[in-house]
């Protein structure tokens, strides 16, 4: 049973996404106004029923798809204040291309039978899987895609685990890069040597390594791994020691990367260290500190596990503290968590995808999709990547399988110039 706490807490800002409980506001109209919740199933009001709501809520898409099409322009033109869906939406950000929403709904609508039910109106998951679809339609309709990059835990594989030979999900990288689109894995994951990234990934690697998947020389060297956040890169090279090959900051960071001072981010990662031992003493935490030379964080000593409010809590007054910081307003960072432990990063998605479109050559935004499983506002550390590239957002690492299948179903068959 759903308790009352449980129903306020789902409810509190950082645990919702402004977009997706918008249009779910909408769609709840026409719901109410045609569901047949006490008709039974043999009944000849059903078929009408589900030809209605089909038809109000295709009505409905294709009214929201006008708001973000205006979005856009608004963004061409430096008029942001003038978009209608800002004013709807005030906490909506950049939209990189149109979405084919109404078309996404058609396809969904297929797969969920939506219009059909009488008693669950559409869902959070709902919007979102069409979302997604959406996102897919447009790039493949408008192209070219050039890059697609991918958080790692719970978007790749399971959190805390290895991307292993049997993992499906690999198969669809391969086809990704047969089709010269370029591929990086952005991760918290921070490690100082090609190894431990080794481990973690080496069923890809070895895949993209293994001569009879048929890739060309620089289409196996088309996949980077960006880990923590944004802090090192490595560029996959058969061969070499791992099979990676460690790239210098100099060759890939920002700008305003590179004006980041040292002092600055062992400051900036000591405030962190300082609020995540506050927790860990209020809280009563079973927990050990770990600092890296750009995170810092905490995860559970053995046999112990934390729970999801307190994983939470400790997240956002880490973020709290290091927004109020003058330091933290300065350099980027990423306070999340990461399924069982809390990890404050510098750096964040933004910038790491961001990172990946330039290593590659400046693809643009609107050629770059990101695929991550963290969006809500806090604490989750793909939201920041809406603001660098096109997102699709996924619950596990079976939802990346299925939309990449989609993706590749509607890309060109043809390889890529």
């Amino acid at each position: 049973m759903t308790t009352r706490y449980r129903v306020e807490y789902a409810l509190k800002a950082h645990r919702r996404d402004a977009l997706i409980e918008f249009i779910k506001g909408l769609l709840a109209v026409p719901f109410v106004i045609h569901s047949q919740p006490t008709a039974t199933a043999d009944d000849i009001s059903l078929p009408e029923m589900a030809a209605h709501a089909h038809r109000r809520y295709t009505e409905i898409m294709k009214d929201v798809e006008v708001l973000i099409n205006d979005h856009i322009q608004c963004q061409k033109q430096g008029k942001i204040e003038r978009s209608k869906l800002r004013f709807l939406v005030p906490s909506v950000g950049t939209f990189f291309t149109p979405l084919a929403l109404v078309d996404a709904f058609v396809a969904q609508d297929k797969r969920r039978a939506i219009s059909s039910r009488r008693f669950v109106a559409p869902s959070f998951n709902d919007i979102r899987l069409i979302l997604n679809t959406a996102q897919i339609m447009s790039l493949s309709r408008d192209g070219p895609l050039k890059l697609v990059t991918f958080d790692g835990d719970v978007t790749l594989y399971d959190d805390g685990q290895s991307l292993t030979p049997s993992n499906p999900v690999i198969n669809q990288i391969l086809s990704l890069l047969l089709r010269n689109v370029c591929v990086g894995i952005v991760t918290a994951a921070g490690y100082t040597d090609g190894a431990r990234y080794q481990e973690r990934l080496y069923g890809l690697l070895d895949a993209i390594a293994d001569p009879r998947n048929g890739l060309t020389r620089n289409q196996q060297m088309n996949l980077i791994v960006l880990g923590g956040e944004s802090s090192y890169l490595y560029k996959s090279s058969p061969g070499s020691e791992y099979g990676l090959e460690k790239i210098p900051r100099s060759e890939w960071q920002l700008p305003e990367m590179q004006e980041w001072e040292e002092k600055d981010i062992q400051l900036l990662l000591d405030i962190a260290e300082t609020s995540l031992r506050e927790s860990v003493d209020t809280m009563r935490l079973k927990a050990l500190v770990v600092r890296k030379e750009r995170a810092v964080g905490i995860v559970p000593a053995d046999g112990h596990k934390f729970e999801r409010e307190q994983l939470e809590e400790a997240v956002l007054v880490a973020q709290k503290t290091l927004d109020l910081s003058d330091v933290g307003r300065e350099i980027p960072f990423c306070a999340f968590n990461g399924g069982n432990d809390v990890f404050v990063d510098i750096g964040d998605k933004r910038l790491g995808v961001l990172c990946c479109r330039r290593f590659f050559g400046g693809v643009e935004g609107g050629e770059t999709l990101h695929i991550g499983d963290q969006f809500l506002s806090a604490g989750h550390n793909d939201f920041k990547a809406r603001l660098a590239a096109t997102c699709v957002w996924v619950s596990n690492p079976a939802e990346t399988v299925k939309c990449l299948e989609e993706l590749t179903d509607l890309l060109d068959p043809q390889v890529q110039n």
